[in-house]
């Protein structure tokens, strides 16, 4: 390592280390070949192995601590079949699930380990996500949900439609992110580098000053060179100086917080996630799928112009393209009541707004009731009621035929459990929340006061969250939190994004930090997670530079034996290492009892990654 920096012309830690232990070596050496009575030859041995062991011995802790934070994954990995029974051409085989592709039928009966992350397309029961959420109750799965592996299929026969496999499966992206949370640099990280940069020609050049100033200073009093004391003090200075407990005081911090994060269905993902969470004064939150379960379903049919039945079917037909919640649940409404929706011949979408059909040589429009007014659409008696179920914080979708009301469909989302209470503990945590939703506005303040958030930002188009957030920029550091393709822009622009782990692919890769529990009380715990983190990155920083800043001075002096100096730097180390651990000693003390042993797999009843 050393050799490498010198080549590329820097002077770091590795070269302060590999001087020390050079100097230590070569001074034994010489007393070797001088023989001469009295010289410290044992000490300058002694100097030159105990800064290499003590280096290799704090690297090891360093890794086997580290090793603890993936330890959760690697046994949801193991928990994988070898195998799965794929459906091809109405016959089932067995197969490796290596050789399982996207797009492949999976069937999974109960009491095995679901293989693959795929969509139910048939068949119902309950999966236990516990082992990879948290999440206690088992959750019911039926057609057109989400499965994920590693999960437990518990009572039903499941047909599972293959969406991802491998690399790109859900647990190896967990795997991933843990793994990568080793490698994260906080902005104080990269402070700390710039500083090493200087640190090591420093010390260097302080060495090299106590070798000459204590040669030619004796010298010039005495009138003989100290030679002896020179070189001990110049080997103190190096072996004083070498950096190592700075080198291990952030990541320590790091993985400690990473591993605490994890054991709560957190994964922290970037720097920011540690540094920058601890700084943020506002919180905007997405409504559906974020503050509501993201699953809407039909409350209310309101005819008016065409038979329910009629009206259903033509929502259905036009919405049936669709991608967006609502199209989902006017669909399953229809197929629920064993309505066939009509042919469509063209489909247009316009986001945030609604659908264009043409059905049967007939325009259709299917959208807020905002979006009929604006092409043209009279809504009449209807607006009335539009407004008493927007109030009792419905969605409403309203068609039309023609230019002609159709009527209306009212639905509803429920929200999350914990909703209130996560809420609560933000606005204690210092966190002003803010409510964006692209519903309209008497939904969104009912759904605001349900759950105690004074602002919102209500009706707003796909491309507008990304936009509030910069806007609230220019005053503080913000927060979003969101799980859908049209957050991922604001949850890039926002200082800290943040992803409910039941989101879209593009909303997780744009998130600094995953719930994957999607229980919105870990916002509040991610936060405390991510003060207390830089609070022990800060104390670890400012412990390792204080020894190293009172030590080089001292050792220059001639009045610190190297071996001494070998003790201080192990002190210093070891305090990094207590003051890391403390009250989790558990870290520690378990990777070490795990290496070297296999994984156990947990049960069912196991906890959160």
């Amino acid at each position: 390592m050393a050799a490498q920096s010198l080549r590329r012309g820097i002077l770091n830690q590795h070269v302060l280390l590999e001087a020390a232990a050079l100097a230590g070596f070569a001074g034994g050496l010489l007393g070797l070949a001088i023989g001469r009575e009295g010289y410290p030859t044992a000490p300058f041995f002694a100097v030159a192995v105990l800064v290499s062991t003590y280096h290799l011995f704090s690297e090891w802790l360093s890794l086997i601590v580290k090793t603890r934070s993936s330890q959760a994954v690697k046994r949801l990995l193991d928990l994988r079949p070898d195998t799965a029974r794929v459906v091809r051409d109405g016959s089932e085989t067995e197969a490796p699930v290596e050789s399982i592709a996207a797009g492949d039928l999976v069937r999974i009966r109960p009491g095995e380990w679901i293989p693959v992350d795929g969509t139910v397309t048939g068949g119902r029961s309950s999966v236990d996500l516990s082992i990879v959420t948290g999440e206690p109750m088992p959750l019911e799965r039926g057609p057109g949900d989400a499965v994920v592996g590693g999960s437990m299929n518990t009572t039903g026969t499941l047909l599972v439609r293959v969406t991802a496999v491998g690399e790109n499966s859900f647990l190896q992206r967990v795997a991933r992110e843990v793994e990568d949370a080793r490698a994260l640099k906080p902005g104080i990280l990269h402070l700390v580098d710039r500083v090493l940069r200087v640190y090591a020609p420093l010390v260097i050049s302080v060495a090299l000053l106590a070798v000459l100033g204590w040669s030619l200073g004796a010298y010039l009093l005495a009138g003989e060179p100290d030679l002896e004391r020179a070189v001990f003090a110049g080997l103190s200075v190096l072996v004083m100086g070498y950096p190592c407990a700075v080198g291990i005081s952030a990541p320590l911090s790091i993985v400690r917080g990473a591993g605490e994060a994890a054991e709560h269905g957190i994964l922290m993902r970037t720097g920011e996630a540690f540094q920058g969470y601890r700084l943020v004064t506002k919180i905007v939150l997405d409504k559906t799928g974020t503050l509501t379960e993201g699953r809407p379903s039909l409350h209310e049919i309101v005819p008016s112009g065409a038979a329910e039945a009629e009206l259903l079917a033509i929502a259905a037909a036009a919405e049936a393209a669709s991608e967006h919640p609502l199209a989902r649940a006017i669909v399953e409404a229809a197929f629920e009541r064993g309505i066939t929706p009509p042919e469509v011949e063209s489909f247009e979408a316009v986001p945030g707004r609604g659908v264009v059909a043409r059905i049967a040589g007939m325009e259709t429009l299917a959208g807020n009731p905002r979006f009929l007014a604006e092409r043209g659409v009279a809504l009449g008696a209807l607006q009335e009621r539009i407004e008493a179920l927007e109030r009792e914080a419905h969605t409403v979708i309203a068609v039309a035929r023609d230019g002609r009301a159709l009527g209306l469909l009212a639905f509803g989302d429920r929200l999350r459990a914990d909703a209130r209470e996560a809420v609560a503990a933000l606005r204690e945590a210092g966190l002003a929340p803010i409510l964006v939703t692209g519903d309209n506005e008497r939904a969104a303040r009912a759904i605001a006061a349900r759950v105690g958030i004074d602002t919102i930002h209500a009706a707003v188009l796909p491309g507008g969250k990304a936009e509030i957030v910069r806007r609230l920029q220019a005053h503080a550091r913000v927060a979003m939190v969101g799980d859908g393709i049209n957050d991922a822009p604001a949850l890039m622009q926002a200082d800290v994004g943040i992803a409910m782990g039941n989101g879209t692919d593009i909303a997780l890769d744009a998130a600094d930090i995953i719930v994957l529990n999607s229980r919105l009380t870990a916002l509040a715990l991610a936060r405390d997670i991510s003060r207390a983190s830089y609070r022990k990155m800060l104390q670890n920083v400012t412990l390792a530079f204080l020894f190293n800043g009172i030590g080089v001075p001292l050792a220059a002096t001639g009045l610190l034996y190297p071996v001494w100096a070998m003790a201080a730097m192990a002190t210093s180390v070891t305090a990094i290492f207590v003051n890391s651990l403390r009250g989790r000693a558990s870290l520690f003390f378990d990777a070490i009892l795990s290496v070297g042993r296999p994984v156990p797999a947990p049960s069912p009843e196991g906890s959160a990654v």
